[in-house]
């Protein structure tokens, strides 16, 4: 399916590798340079924005580009196929004049999730946060339709669930603006329904893209990015900005507690959009992540505020106080570990690096890191000066593998010849085992997962 891209423009996120495809294709029989292991049985998903119709490149945010999920199926040592499809949003479905997939929307917002794609109960979801329903597809990636869970969701879902590797259960905390100020923390069985809703007030209405899970609580971000009417009657396509006189604090809220029962912390000003992950150490919350000093204060395009950081909080109970500490040098993001790790103390986690250009922007750029908690080094794997990484996400090399025992799965982009390819690297050396070139361009996107053949 072909449809008309936006115009160009000036929008750094219209352009270059950020600019979207206009084509949904059908590729198989692909290449594979080195050999894929033979455990790898399913399939790498990674969605990402990709408006399908004209946008005004004044207004546009990055955020908010149409759902496109690509998806490139392992099995037996070969790569069957590589397929991409735009989530087929009511709005999306009519610009390929299309019927429709009806299902329940929240409040009326139907948005294309464009953010997550999670396998989960042996189905697959696209997600998004802000308010907006998952949307279920089929294993080729065509639109099923949005989904409440059997009618037990109670609002919209978020893009960051955590799975606890003991129960199977997803844990997240959704925002929406139709809330004020709350947000909504909630855990979703292993059959995909929703067991568990606790509403917590917050002090106004904040973005809250991510949490974290501990064995004893949910953390949950209450950070100087939030809602603005102004913005919104505006036109501003996402419309949420830096507010500087906004308390900046992260709550814990035990597993079984309710909405009164969250401890708060105070924290210095700045906003997180990713967890590396949470743990339990004695009385206090050890938690990874990655801070930015502010987001959206001066640039409603995108995130494009300053270098982010990695970083370690630890939340001590009694004192009620939080000591940081810098886990790494330079700019990282899209922070992942070993899954099987979540919610418990972990060693090993990997990052991708960005930089400022000269023109002060914030960069992908060509390197992964990984980063030993233990002895508190860093190594890199550097992709070249023409090529730019997402995010990688950990595949064990075996239900019993030891941590970092396995491989790290996601695309590079190669600015010459404009082309992408699935990379494969031993998780312990960053060396490559194996790629699968694509004679095709994968956007910059967010977030990706490896969904096994059940």
């Amino acid at each position: 399916m072909t449809a008309t891209g936006p115009a160009a423009t000036t929008n750094r996120y219209l352009s270059g590798n950020y600019a979207p495809v206009t084509v949904e294709e059908t590729l198989t029989d692909l290449p594979v340079e080195g050999t894929l292991p033979d455990h790898l049985d399913g399939r790498y998903l990674r969605n990402g924005p990709n408006p399908i119709g004209a946008v005004d490149a004044k207004t546009y945010h990055w955020f908010t580009g149409s759902g496109m999920v690509h998806g490139i199926r392992l099995r037996d040592g070969r790569a069957e196929w590589y397929r991409n499809r735009w989530v087929r949003s009511a709005d999306v479905a009519a610009a390929l004049g299309e019927p429709a997939h009806p299902g329940p929307i929240n409040g009326g917002f139907d948005f294309a999730a464009n953010t997550n794609v999670i396998g989960h109960a042996g189905r697959t979801f696209a997600i998004v946060e802000a308010g907006a329903n998952p949307y279920e597809l089929t294993d080729e990636l065509d639109t099923i339709g949005p989904c409440d869970f059997d009618g037990t969701l109670g609002g919209g879902f978020s893009a960051h669930p955590h799975r606890d590797p003991a129960t199977g259960e997803l844990h997240t905390v959704s925002y929406f603006w139709g809330w004020g100020n709350k947000v909504r923390y909630s855990v979703l069985s292993p059959d995909a329904r929703i067991t568990r809703l606790v509403d917590v007030e917050t002090t106004g209405a904040p973005m809250l893209h991510d949490c974290a899970v501990t064995a004893s609580s949910i953390v949950i971000y209450d950070l100087p990015v939030v809602f603005d009417l102004d913005l919104a009657s505006n036109g501003v396509s996402l419309p949420y900005r830096w507010d500087p006189t906004y308390p900046a604090r992260v709550g814990l809220l035990p597993r079984n507690g309710d909405g009164t029962d969250v401890a708060w912390f105070d924290v210095d000003p700045c906003y997180v959009f990713h967890t590396l992950n949470a743990y339990d150490d004695g009385d206090a919350v050890v938690l990874d992540l990655v801070r930015h000093d502010r987001m959206f204060a001066t640039d409603f395009n995108g995130p494009n505020e300053g270098l982010p950081t990695l970083e370690r909080w630890t939340l001590d109970r009694r004192s009620g106080s939080v000591r940081t500490a810098a886990l790494a040098e330079g700019g990282h993001e899209f922070p992942r570990i070993d899954e099987r790790r979540s919610s418990s103390m972990h060693r090993y986690g990997y990052t991708v690096g960005f930089s400022e250009n000269a023109a002060g922007a914030v960069d992908l750029v060509g390197s992964l890191f990984r980063h030993d908690a233990v002895n508190r080094t860093t190594t890199a794997r550097h992709f070249g000066p023409d090529t730019n990484v997402g995010e990688f996400v950990f595949v064990p090399n075996g239900p019993d593998a030891e941590e970092d025992d396995g491989v790290l799965m996601g695309l590079s982009h190669d600015e010459t010849s404009n082309t992408s390819r699935l990379e494969i690297l031993d998780a312990a050396t960053l060396e490559s085992v194996a790629a699968v070139p694509l004679p095709v361009r994968v956007p910059v996107g967010f977030h990706g997962n490896w969904i096994p053949t059940d």
